[in-house]
C-alpha cells in the first residue's frame, strides 16, 4: 500500500485508490469503452462506486462492463450511449440518467479527440473543441441537480499538456477565418478543459461541488486514432527531449481517480493537477500554463458556451 502523499508519476489507479472505500458512492465515466477511461471505471467499481460508463460505441462499451463484473464479482457497472458532439444525445443521456438515478459524486469528463483533421458538427462547430469541452459543458449543466444532490461532490475535467499549445482564440474559436491546425485546435480545445474546472468551481464551490483540470501524462489509446505517423514520432520525440515518459493506461488513470477521490483534495478545487499531485506554473515540460487558469477567460469561455449551446448554466 503507497503512503498517501508519496503518490507520483509511476502511481496507479489502484494505489491511489488503496484504502478507500467508495461504497455508496456513484460516478460516471465518460469515453469509458477503453483506454483511460476504461481503466478509471474499472478501479473506482473495484472499490465499490456505482460507475456508469459512457460510449459512442455501445457495444464496446458493454465489452469493458463485462470485463469488470468479471474481475470484480459484484461490481456495480452499466453502460450508456453518449455522442458528446451532438447536444442531443447529451440531453438525451442526461435525462435518462437523472430518471433512473438520484446523487452523484463523481463526474469525469475523459472522453475527447485529439489532433482530427478539420471537420465540423451540424451546428458547424469545430469537431475537438465541440466533443472535448462544449459536449462536457453540457453534460455537467444537464447533471448539476444530482451533483449538488451528492455534495459533497467533484467534476474532473480531463486536459493534456498540450494546452500549452494554444489558448483559447475567442475571436476564431471554430476555425472560420484562420488556417485550421489540428495541433492548436487540439490545444485549445484542452485549454477549454482546465478553464471550465477554474470557473465551474469557482461558482459552485460554496454549494460542496469542486472541480479540477488534469493531466494524465502522455498514454497509448485510442485517442490518437488521428495522428499521422509523422505526428506520432514528433510527439514521442518531443516528449523525450522534454524529459517526459511514456506511461502506463494504469499509471493514466490514476490522476483523473486521484482528482476524483483523494481526502487530500478536501476544500481544494479549481486547479490543475499531475501525476497525482498539485502541478505548478509550467517551467517546462510539466506544469500550467497561465492562460489555462485566467479567471478572465474562464469567465470568457463560459458565456461563449452557454451562447453556442443557447442556455444557460443555471444553479437550481
Amino acid at each position: 500500500m503507497a503512503e498517501r502523499g508519496s503518490f507520483g508519476a509511476e502511481t496507479t489507479a489502484d494505489q491511489v485508490l488503496d484504502g478507500l472505500d467508495l461504497g455508496g458512492r456513484t460516478a460516471i465515466v465518460t469515453g469509458a469503452s477503453g483506454g483511460l477511461g476504461a481503466e478509471a471505471a474499472r478501479a473506482l467499481a473495484a472499490r465499490g462506486a456505482s460507475v456508469t460508463l459512457t460510449a459512442r460505441d455501445v457495444p464496446r462499451g458493454e465489452k469493458v462492463a463485462a470485463s469488470i463484473r468479471a474481475a470484480h464479482p459484484g461490481a456495480r457497472v452499466e453502460v450508456h450511449e453518449l455522442e458528446l458532439s451532438a447536444p442531443d444525445s447529451v440531453r438525451r443521456f442526461a435525462r435518462g440518467w437523472l430518471a433512473d438515478h438520484g446523487a452523484l459524486q463523481m463526474l469525469i469528463l475523459n472522453a475527447g479527440v485529439m489532433a482530427c483533421p478539420l471537420a465540423r458538427t451540424s451546428e458547424g462547430w469545430e469537431l475537438q473543441f465541440a466533443t472535448n469541452h462544449l459536449g462536457h459543458f453540457l453534460l455537467t449543466q444537464r447533471l448539476l441537480p444530482a451533483l449538488l444532490a451528492g455534495a459533497p461532490a467533484r467534476v474532473v475535467a480531463v486536459s493534456s499538456g498540450g494546452h500549452k499549445i494554444s489558448p483559447v482564440v475567442f475571436d476564431d474559436v471554430h476555425f472560420e477565418r484562420r488556417e485550421y491546425d489540428p495541433w492548436a485546435a487540439y490545444g485549445q480545445a484542452k485549454t477549454a478543459n482546465v478553464l471550465f474546472a477554474v470557473e465551474l468551481d469557482r461558482r459552485l464551490r460554496d454549494r460542496g461541488v469542486r472541480a479540477f483540470g488534469v493531466h494524465p501524462g502522455m498514454i497509448l489509446t485510442d485517442l490518437g486514432r488521428h495522428l499521422t505517423r509523422e505526428s506520432a514520432e514528433q510527439i514521442r520525440s518531443s516528449a523525450t527531449a522534454a524529459g517526459n515518459a511514456r506511461k502506463s493506461v494504469e499509471a493514466g488513470a490514476a490522476t483523473e481517480v486521484w482528482a476524483a477521490t483523494a481526502p487530500e483534495l478536501d476544500g481544494r478545487g479549481g486547479i490543475y493537477l499531475e501525476d497525482c499531485g498539485i502541478a505548478a506554473p509550467a517551467t517546462g515540460a510539466g506544469g500550467y500554463a497561465g492562460h489555462a487558469v485566467d479567471p478572465q477567460a474562464a469567465a470568457r469561455l463560459w458565456t461563449l458556451s452557454e451562447q453556442l449551446l443557447g442556455e444557460p448554466f443555471e444553479t437550481p
